[in-house]
């Protein structure tokens, strides 16, 4: 039989790792965490349009190497290349937004 085991919140775990909100090391974790949620939100919107992604690079003019860095490794890429791959690949609308 099993022993009932207390869960711990995500949130807890992160804090315990990198630190509170703030600070330098969770701020580089919260960033790499966006980086790597748009990659996954643009893949998710390839996979339902029903795009490879050859299909999806030759839409805008691009390779299939460059989806697949935008996709896992999304770092430095600019915002017109988003919109080009939102709107001209997926027929999409890019949206952005500042809070504070």
């Amino acid at each position: 039989m099993r022993k009932d085991r207390k869960t711990t919140p995500i949130a807890e775990l992160i804090e315990k790792e990198y630190g509170k909100p703030g600070t330098p090391k969770r701020d580089s974790f919260d960033h790499g965490f966006e980086e790597f949620k748009l990659g996954v939100m643009i893949q998710q919107a390839r996979k339902k349009k029903g795009l490879t992604q050859k299909e999806l690079a030759d839409k805008i003019g691009t390779n299939k190497a460059y989806i697949s860095r935008v996709e896992n490794d999304i770092k430095d890429v600019r915002v017109s290349t988003l919109r080009k791959i939102v709107e001209n690949g997926l027929g999409g609308e890019l949206e952005l937004a500042i809070k504070f």
